[in-house]
């Protein structure tokens, strides 16, 4: 199952067009994307039955979309979460998921444009994790249980507010207006052979950027999701942007270039 925000309306999403689920339930189902959250497996049972069949699919316009899960009470993100990243950052290995939050009024869609603060933003593109089901104390071993459905994001990173000072500000560097912008869809685990192993990729001008495998994380979702519940409880409709590949250091390279960074970088 897919489903999608399409003029800030919940809908379930096919190759050919969309559901709009509020109409196609008769009200059992309010039309707000995030309200869904609340009512997931009811909303599964429901969004698989033969009532749903039957509805038309309506063609829209992909400048439509906003983010697939609007309004998260809590976005978390995990930083240092691919070697080659670790490497290029001049990090040691993280022992365990390192973990920083992105405020959700950073949220975006996938076709809204952001104004950027300077010139030195990094793209970082990742894969995003929506919880379905509260996550408190969970083993990894049944983690997938407690997700609702993938997206993709950008984990968009202004470097000066990030490392400039006595300690890095990566909430306040990370979450400028639209610095989360996800998309075009989320899609349930079930739509993929292996959900923990998904090509993810970046282009800039039609020049690729990034380019990895989720099976390259050093911490899988089920791990990440293990360690974040074991602190803090997840909530229905939260976000995870689960860590970025290489390649996502132009504006981290200019700091160091132009001596900008603190020291021990």
């Amino acid at each position: 199952m897919r489903t999608a925000n399409v003029n800030g309306r919940l809908v379930l999403a096919f190759d050919d067009g969309a559901v709009d689920v509020e109409q196609a339930s008769d009200g059992l189902f309010p039309s707000d994307p995030q309200s869904v959250f609340d009512r997931w497996q009811e909303f599964r049972d429901w969004a698989g039955s033969a009532a749903v069949a039957g509805h038309r699919h309506v063609p829209f316009d992909a400048k439509e979309l906003g983010a697939p899960v609007p309004r998260p009470r809590q976005i978390f993100a995990v930083a240092l979460n691919y070697s080659d990243h670790v490497e290029e950052s001049a990090f040691d290995t993280p022992a365990q998921p390192s973990v920083f939050t992105k405020y959700p009024t950073s949220l975006a869609g996938p076709h809204e444009e952001v104004e950027l603060p300077s010139a030195l933003v990094d793209w970082e593109v990742e894969l995003v994790a929506v919880i379905g089901t509260r996550a408190h104390r969970v083993a990894a071993a049944d983690a997938w249980q407690y997700v609702a459905g993938l997206t993709a994001g950008q984990d968009l990173s202004e470097r000066r507010i990030q490392l400039d000072g006595p300690a890095p500000q990566f909430a306040l560097g990370k979450s400028f207006p639209g610095f989360s912008p996800t998309g075009p869809v989320m899609a349930t685990p079930d739509e993929f052979a292996n959900p923990d192993d998904l090509a993810l990729g970046c282009a800039l001008g039609g020049e690729t950027m990034q380019e990895s495998r989720t099976s390259r994380m050093i911490f899988s979702v089920s791990e990440q999701i293990a360690w974040i519940s074991g602190i803090c409880p997840l909530l229905p409709g939260d976000l995870i942007f689960t860590g970025t590949p290489a390649g996502a250091r132009a504006g981290w390279r200019d700091l160091v270039d132009h001596g900008l960074l603190w020291d021990r970088i």
